[in-house]
């Protein structure tokens, strides 16, 4: 759930609400936010809740506080869902060492990359209760590199259950309707699909009654439903080849991830297409939790014989609206690293932008380290939001970080050098580190209010310079019902309420969505007045 939460804000929103149930809020460029009564939440909430829910249980088992942990991240995984997954964790009490790519994880447990001297090849097919993914690793002295992804975020076998599910039905005549109206017994169905599913892994037929309904099938009929599912990920799997640019027969393992490759058709489909032997001996729903196991194993120290490549040891961005901290290389990224992010002008006609560099874990640049400041002047003067503005953060071998800022139309460019380890002792980034974890919840509400805040002043300008130029499309009740919105908005920054403030953006949406389209409509006629339509 962790997983579909930080995807969300990427993903089909439709197909998102149809799967996870809940009404969804995507009106901005921002993290899509969930909205529980008058209460907004963030993936990053829902994923700290989970997170705070394991680091919980890990220490009821293991009788001692844990306060670091390594997670694992599809490999598909961009920076931005990254460092929200950072965040979560932050949030969550954990520090967190290391973000690493899931299959790199489930190749570490079945001990490939350990020795340094080993090269391999191999793919990892993920398929489990709800996504699937497929990925071609190189590993050559111990460092990972994934040649290609892919896979599909909205399939797993919670979709085979939904196809014995729908069989049943079928089988038995029986309304569609009525089972989905009736909460208890379309669940009831579902569960015992699932067993069916896990039965027919070992046995032929899988035989039961609930309710006088009888729920029959075959291993034969089961594999027959699932046939174009499983073809489906084949499918992704031969994109992910291609895009590799390597030949099938280069790839020397495949290795199993994700309780649904249990299911014989899925391991011998995937046997066949590979043209090798498939790695499922650990169990397929632990083995990326045992590879991230053997990670932290490695980072405690533990674990001589494998080299660590230098990290940094704290995370390196700069300063966006409202005083937040953009990370552009988080906390142990290895060294040499580089890192870009685009970012775009506030102000109508700005000239100049002013770059400032930090180094710190916390939300707001308060509470970092500055490391650098400079002003990249010469930006031709555009509306808000037009010039593209290139940031990079290079860190070469001697630790010595360049930030280079280029506005992308004009070639306009400034850049810095600068040392982050300069000046700084082992105690201080242990107290920085400290006190980001102990300011966690507070930071992310801190940025939460922040962000809503920008976001409704970007909303409260764009409304404003929309109805200067559309006055003769809005009628003077439409104008008063706008004004009044815009004001509940502008009262509700001061009030300091993250959902207050959601709340108002909403209604102010609702409100001129529907001129907003008739300013649409009419641009739309103008472009065609005069030309015919074939």
């Amino acid at each position: 759930m962790a997983k579909i939460s930080i995807n969300i804000a990427t993903g089909s929103l439709q197909q998102a609400e149809m799967i996870v149930g809940i009404d969804l809020d995507d009106n901005t460029e921002s993290l899509v936010k969930v909205q529980v009564n008058n209460k907004f939440y963030s993936p990053i909430d829902l994923a700290s809740f989970i997170l705070k829910e394991l680091k919980n249980r890990a220490e009821h088992i293991l009788k001692t506080p844990v306060s670091k942990a390594v997670i694992t991240v599809p490999a598909y995984f961009n920076d931005a869902q990254r460092q929200a997954t950072r965040d979560a964790g932050k949030l969550a009490g954990l520090d967190v060492l290391r973000i690493i790519n899931e299959p790199t994880a489930a190749s570490l447990a079945y001990g490939i990359g350990i020795d340094s001297t080993q090269e391999k090849t191999i793919a990892v097919y993920d398929l489990g209760g709800g996504t699937f993914d497929v990925s071609i690793l190189k590993i050559t002295n111990g460092i990972f590199e994934v040649l290609s992804t892919n896979g599909d975020t909205y399939l797993g076998g919670d979709d085979f259950d939904k196809l014995i599910v729908d069989y049943w039905i079928l089988q038995n005549k029986l309304d569609r309707k009525v089972i989905e109206e009736n909460k208890t017994l379309s669940q009831t169905l579902r569960l015992k699909a699932e067993e069916a599913k896990r039965y027919l892994s070992y046995n032929e037929n899988f035989n039961a009654v609930i309710d006088d309904i009888k729920l029959d099938i075959t291993k034969n009929e089961f594999e027959e439903l699932i046939e174009p599912l499983v073809v489906k990920t084949i499918t992704c799997c031969k994109q992910a080849v291609a895009d590799s640019n390597i030949d099938i027969s280069e790839i020397e393992m495949v290795v199993m991830v994700g309780g649904s490759t249990r299911v014989p058709f899925v391991k011998n489909t995937v046997k066949n297409y590979f043209k090798n032997d498939i790695n499922d001996a650990i169990n397929p729903d632990e083995v990326v939790a045992l590879g991230a196991a053997i990670q932290a194993d490695i980072l405690a120290g533990n674990n001589k014989d494998f080299l660590l490549l230098d990290i940094t040891p704290l995370s390196l961005g700069l300063e966006t609206m409202g005083g937040l901290m953009d990370v552009l290389i988080p906390r142990n990224s290895k060294i040499p690293n580089k890192a870009s992010r685009q970012y775009t002008t506030q102000k109508d006609g700005q000239s100049s932008m002013r770059i400032s560099v930090y180094q710190g874990e916390r939300d707001l640049v308060k509470d970092n380290r500055k490391l650098a400041e400079f002003n990249l002047t010469g930006i031709p003067g555009m509306p808000a939001g037009l010039p593209k503005v290139e940031v990079s953060f290079l860190i070469n071998a001697d630790g010595i970080l360049t930030v280079s800022a280029k506005e992308l139309r004009s070639g306009v460019e400034q850049s810095v050098e600068i040392k982050p380890q300069y000046g700084i002792s082992d105690a201080d980034v242990e107290k920085m580190l400290l006190d980001s974890i102990e300011n966690a919840k507070q930071d992310i509400a801190n940025r939460a209010l922040i962000e809503a805040q920008t976001e409704a002043e970007q909303i409260l300008n764009v409304t404003e310079k929309f109805l200067q130029k559309n006055t003769t499309i809005i009628s003077q009740q439409e104008l008063l019902v706008t004004a009044q919105a815009m004001q509940a908005l502008q009262l509700s920054l001061t009030l300091n309420d993250k959902n207050l403030i959601h709340t108002k953006i909403e209604e102010l949406n609702e409100i001129t969505r529907p001129f907003a389209e008739r300013a649409m409509d009419a641009a739309v006629s103008n472009a065609l007045s005069g030309k015919s339509i074939l």
